[in-house]
């Protein structure tokens, strides 16, 4: 399958966040984002922010794929998080959302961003490898999870 860990950023995985609005669920993966990555994490929360004013990034299934530019930003990062319970993200089959994908990259990423995205959503299209992160006990497990190839399992 595919495996992300060069896009992943290691702790940055959180499990059991509880947000009653995206602003409050930016606000959480800029506070995540900001110390691992070196950024302002208000400037991580505001971009994620104006990115979904342009337009939902709930993909379906439970899932969103948030993403944003970001100056100061070196690399294409991706932060996981797992919340206690479903947001209503505007998702086309209307699903509230409970795991969330966010991709970061610096401003002038430009094709590469969009690769991003794309390897992203190819994972998180996968309903059986998503319920598999549902059922991680542990930010380490959804990591192992999201760096481990899959594809042994297909036998």
């Amino acid at each position: 399958m595919i495996d992300l860990s060069d896009l992943l950023v290691p702790d940055g995985v959180a499990i059991g966040l509880t947000a009653a609005t995206k602003k409050t669920l930016f606000t959480q993966i800029g506070g995540l984002a900001g110390p691992l990555l070196g950024l302002n994490p208000r400037e991580v929360a505001e971009a994620l922010l104006a990115r979904e004013k342009a337009g939902s990034t709930g993909f379906g299934g439970g899932v969103a794929i948030p993403h944003a530019r970001i100056e100061g930003l070196d690399r294409i990062a991706v932060l996981v998080v797992r919340l206690a319970q479903r947001l209503d993200f505007g998702a086309p089959d209307d699903v509230g959302v409970d795991v969330v994908a966010a991709i970061l990259s610096p401003p002038q990423a430009g094709a590469a961003h969009l690769k991003a995205l794309a390897r992203v959503a190819r994972r998180f299209r996968d309903r059986r490898f998503v319920e598999k992160l549902r059922g991680a006990g542990s930010p380490d497990a959804v990591y192992a999870l999201l760096t481990t190839d899959e594809t042994r399992d297909a036998a």
